[in-house]
């Protein structure tokens, strides 16, 4: 197919509905012509989490233990404040990653998508289609450290009192709502977990999860760590 999962090689229109007719093989159908298009349908993995949870820091332990079976993207690099305010500006960021993750995946390699998501803002959205599953990793803390840790944050990234109870309030719901999202959400709690410790549950989790086609040989993957146990330093942020 085109790299583009958008754009059917043989007529060339640009069709958004993605229209799954098959899932084996995986194959999408031109809304023009009609024509079938196979592309590789990979699942795709969310590190998310409330701000101050520790994605940044986790991520990017997690990143090096597993290049050699995912692309681990931060979706952070495409937002812009003004995508907030823009009517259907939230949708249109979802989308677009989604559509980059499936075109990374043709590659052959999933993505682990390091952001706040929540399964509300991406199973409605036709790009879902592209992805055989989506799987949530969801860190969370505590609120009196998460607070904190929120407030130790640069000036420069506007953390008010209000931002911070609002995102307080965030975290409470996505904890109570883990078992009843669709898919349920996995949580991990880095209150008091040195960060090596989160990515090499993270690692764990990720590996479980990866269809057997994509997985790396044991002898090609990187430990999640040093190799040596983790330090006994302060949580992850």
């Amino acid at each position: 197919m085109s790299v583009d999962p958008r754009i059917c090689p043989v007529c060339g229109a640009r069709d958004e509905r993605f229209t799954l007719v098959s899932e084996q093989p995986p194959t999408l159908a031109c809304g023009s012509c009609g024509a079938g298009r196979t592309f590789r349908r990979l699942p795709l993995f969310c590190l998310t989490g409330p701000s101050g949870t520790g994605k940044s820091t986790v991520a990017a332990l997690v990143a090096p233990a597993v290049a050699a079976e995912v692309v681990t993207l931060e979706q952070d690099v495409l937002w812009s404040p003004d995508l907030a305010d823009a009517p259907g500006g939230v949708r249109r960021f979802r989308a677009t990653w989604l559509r980059l993750a499936a075109t990374v995946g043709q590659s052959g390699r999933p993505v682990l998508l390091c952001g706040t998501v929540h399964p509300d803002e991406v199973e409605p959205l036709p790009e879902r289609a592209l992805f055989s599953e989506v799987h949530y990793l969801v860190l969370v803390c505590e609120p009196d450290v998460l607070a904190e840790r929120l407030r130790a944050r640069p000036p420069w990234r506007g953390w008010d009192e209000a931002r911070i109870a609002e995102t307080l309030e965030y975290a409470e719901l996505v904890r109570a709502d883990a078992a009843a999202a669709r898919p349920p959400l996995t949580l991990l709690d880095t209150t008091c977990a040195p960060a090596q410790e989160s990515a090499g549950r993270a690692v764990s989790w990720l590996r479980a999860l990866l269809p057997a086609e994509v997985a790396a040989p044991v002898s090609h993957r990187r430990p999640s760590s040093s190799g040596r146990p983790p330090p006994s330093g302060g949580p992850g942020r």
